[in-house]
């Protein structure tokens, strides 16, 4: 499914302003966003799943309006940061709350939820009485992470999605985004500070700063180094 955003405009009294005049993003595209903390890439995300209301422009999502429509909201998958999860349900009660939401029973959520069960924290997939504010920060993510994928999205947006994950997650979940994409076609909206996983994963790169989007590189082997440089320069 294809993203695409036109003279978007949020502003923070004289503070700060996202100002993104056009952006497109392919259906099946891996896209990155890459920027310093406070470069509004979590409010930019936030504005495209319509949890904040921009001052002017439009999101579309395979041509729906994001703000005048709810038939994407199916066809979409996102974990932003914990405030995304129930953290008085169990892991399974949470996966089968989701399931149940996109129109999934128990039985066909298991099903699509078996290929992550390496990735998920030991457990998860049982009837454990631990909840998942008992997780540990990076378990707790990555239950968050894998309830917006098992649905098989068309599109996912995730954000610091590589943040509070041992190194040995972090190389599963780069593995399971691609599969994700590769066999499913799914969209991927990526924003992270990690530099050398979006650029092994995204096709295509934007660089946020202060608001606007300054440079957009087509990922190729000279891209991490490109990127590497910008921010050390800055």
């Amino acid at each position: 499914m294809r993203v695409e955003v036109q003279h978007l405009v949020k502003r923070f009294g004289d503070s700060f302003s996202l100002e993104i005049p056009s952006l497109n993003i392919n259906a099946g595209q891996t896209f990155g966003l890459v920027g310093n903390n406070g470069a509004g890439k979590t409010t930019f995300l936030r504005i495209l799943l319509d949890l904040l209301l921009p001052d002017s422009g439009t999101i579309k999502i395979n041509n729906w309006k994001t703000s005048q429509s709810d038939e994407w909201k199916s066809q979409v998958g996102s974990y932003l940061d914990s405030s995304f999860l129930i953290d008085y349900l169990t892991p399974l009660e949470f996966f089968s709350f989701v399931g149940s939401v996109y129109g999934f029973n128990k039985e066909q959520t298991i099903q699509n939820i078996t290929p992550y069960q390496t990735f998920l924290p030991s457990g998860a997939l049982s009837d454990s009485t631990k909840y998942i504010r008992d997780l540990s920060t990076g378990n707790a993510k990555k239950v968050g992470i894998v309830a917006s994928m098992f649905i098989q999205p068309n599109v996912l947006i995730l954000d610091e999605p590589f943040a509070n994950l041992d190194p040995r997650s972090q190389i599963a979940l780069k593995s399971l985004l691609q599969r994700l994409n590769k066999q499913h076609g799914t969209t991927l909206f990526i924003s992270s500070h990690d530099l050398a996983h979006v650029t092994e994963i995204c096709e295509r790169i934007a660089v946020l700063e202060n608001g606007s989007i300054v440079r957009e590189i087509q990922t190729s082997d000279a891209t991490l180094k490109e990127l590497e440089l910008y921010f050390a320069e800055g």
